[in-house]
């Protein structure tokens, strides 16, 4: 009688363990059977080369270099809000920084994309700062007013800096299209590295 309820509470276990299976399987399934990414070229970036992207990090560090000697470098993750639509439902958080050839210090727009549909991206710039160097990026420094507060035309003049040094339509909509397809995969990795512990921790208890 002593042994029933330790074996009880390991079939108990045991029957959780296999819907635990069951669930993680389906999900994978339906992950491997949906078409949202299907064809969905990513990686393009026009003049940019993509420097950083891991398949175990959320973020990927983009560069160019301009015939004028400016540096841009692009620093990108998707957001928790869901601002998007379709397949390419959550907002991506940028980071832009601009240097030029002569100065050490570096023009920082922080920036917001996010899909309207039919292939139309909202983009909007949040910040602007200039730093000193890049050795202040990050430090809790006066980081200028909302951008929204600017007057209308140093508005417009600013979302023509960048458009004029490659963030533009196409690149942010490659850039969401790229960040939501890795977040995919990364997602149908992670359900997998679970579905085979769970089958590895049947088999070491003998479990059929």
């Amino acid at each position: 009688m002593p042994r029933v309820a330790p074996v009880w509470d390991g079939a108990r276990r045991a029957i959780k363990d296999f819907d635990l299976l069951k669930i993680l399987e389906s999900e994978l399934n339906h992950e491997l059977s949906s078409t949202r990414y299907h064809g969905v070229k990513t990686g393009t970036f026009g003049e940019f080369m993509l420097e950083w992207d891991s398949a175990n990090s959320v973020d990927v560090v983009l560069r160019k270099k301009c015939s004028s000697g400016e540096e841009v470098a692009v620093s990108a993750l998707l957001g928790h809000n869901f601002q998007g639509s379709g397949s390419l439902p959550r907002e991506a958080l940028l980071k832009i920084c601009i240097k030029k050839p002569s100065l050490s210090s570096i023009l920082l727009f922080d920036c917001v994309a996010s899909n309207r549909g039919s292939g139309e991206v909202a983009f909007d710039i949040q910040k602007v700062n200039c730093l000193p160097s890049s050795s202040f990026l990050g430090s809790l420094i006066y980081t200028g007013p909302a951008f929204s507060v600017l007057n209308p035309c140093l508005q417009d003049e600013l979302r023509s800096y960048l458009v004029t040094r490659g963030i533009e339509e196409n690149f942010t909509n490659s850039l969401l299209r790229h960040l939501h397809k890795e977040e995919q995969d990364q997602y149908m990795s992670w359900l997998q590295k679970l579905k085979d512990l769970m089958i590895d921790t049947r088999d070491a208890h003998g479990v059929e």
